[in-house]
């Protein structure tokens, strides 16, 4: 397996794939690996001739210094897990510097909107870091596809409007949600719970559910309020947001109207470690 950490190396094997006529599936991730990320890899590899496997924590999309640090950073534990999977992955692991250049800045985006709801209110600035090394990554890799999780659903609607936006060849293929056994969705920031806020977490996702049972017979306001009252005296998890949104543009609701795709979407604190997840509701 290819380990590549300068630009110089990972366009070589783009320029050589693409002189071969070989289809690349890319997988963008921050690293710690987790089931999830490999579920993501596994269709790539099903999908593409080539896969690509960029692990990277990038720094101009997080809101606070402190997030960044705490990251956690596994690469030689990445790469082990990577290999077994199949030898064949080529790993591209850059420096900021390699991705960026000597200016680490974002790009300013125009999503139409999708960049100021929900994560967006909370997390200003955090999808103009995302999309902008996206279009790095996309520039250097030139891939056929891109795999992206569900989990980050909103951030898929904006790669999406990335990918139209910079008139970009790219096919965005967005995956099921990967989650353990309790209901927890698989998120490397998951390696920073303790026992006990591991074994209250599956709260989210069984309140997500609730949700969606009770979708078609009761209210907006009945849900919003039910699931504040969920989290209200729960020393372990705080609620930061819950909305339920169209899917066409995220932006929430007080009422559903006929013929239109919502999801619910939620953001807890366990201490100071944050977790969000969504699910389809119709």
């Amino acid at each position: 397996m290819r380990v590549h950490k300068k630009r110089l190396d990972i366009l070589t094997d783009v320029a050589a794939f693409n002189k071969q006529k070989k289809t690349i599936g890319f997988v963008p991730t921050m690293g710690a690996l987790h089931k999830g990320h490999l579920a993501l890899i596994e269709r790539a590899l099903e999908e593409n001739q080539k896969v690509i496997v960029s692990i990277f924590v990038n720094p101009t999309q997080f809101n606070t210094s402190e997030d960044l640090v705490n990251y956690p950073r596994t690469l030689d534990e990445d790469i082990k897990l990577l290999s077994v999977l199949s030898e064949e992955i080529i790993v591209f692991a850059p420096t900021p510097k390699e991705v960026y250049g000597d200016e680490m800045l974002s790009i300013k985006y125009d999503f139409k909107g999708l960049e100021h709801e929900m994560e967006g209110k909370f997390r200003p600035g955090h999808f103009d870091g995302v999309g902008t090394v996206l279009k790095h990554f996309f520039n250097i890799i030139t891939p056929n596809k891109a795999y992206f999780g569900e989990k980050d659903f909103q951030q898929l609607q904006i790669v999406k409007k990335l990918v139209e936006i910079e008139k970009m060849s790219v096919q965005i293929i967005g995956c099921p949600i990967y989650r353990e056994e309790s209901g927890l969705a698989l998120s490397s920031r998951n390696k920073r719970l303790n026992q006990r806020q591991l074994d209250i977490s599956p709260l989210i996702y069984s309140t997500l559910k609730q949700v969606k049972k009770e979708f078609g017979t009761k209210s907006v306001s009945y849900l919003n309020k039910w699931v504040s009252d969920q989290f209200k005296n729960n020393s372990e998890l705080q609620l930061e947001y819950f909305e339920i949104a169209k899917v066409s543009d995220l932006k929430s609701i007080k009422r559903k109207q006929k013929d239109t795709k919502y999801r619910a979407f939620i953001a807890v604190f366990a201490g100071e470690i944050r977790l969000i997840d969504n699910i389809a509701l119709n």
